[in-house]
């Protein structure tokens, strides 16, 4: 159920404003829930990280010390 709370829309407004809430419906329904969504560019590691990190070797102790 649908209620307008305020203002006084024209049925040709309430009637468009079905149409989109009827359309984005039909379409999540159409949508399967199991799919795997591809995450969004921004949310890429590789994007944050653009070249690798040193491995940790015999003289790795030395790249963690910070002077006082």
């Amino acid at each position: 159920m649908i209620k307008v709370v305020r203002g006084n829309p024209t049925p040709e407004e309430l009637a468009a404003a079905l149409a989109v809430v009827q359309a984005r419906a039909a379409a999540a329904a159409h949508e399967p829930s199991g799919a795997p969504r591809t995450p969004d560019a921004w949310a890429d590691p590789a994007r944050v990280a653009r070249e690798r990190l040193p491995q940790p070797g015999p003289a790795s102790w030395g790249r963690t010390y910070w002077p006082a």
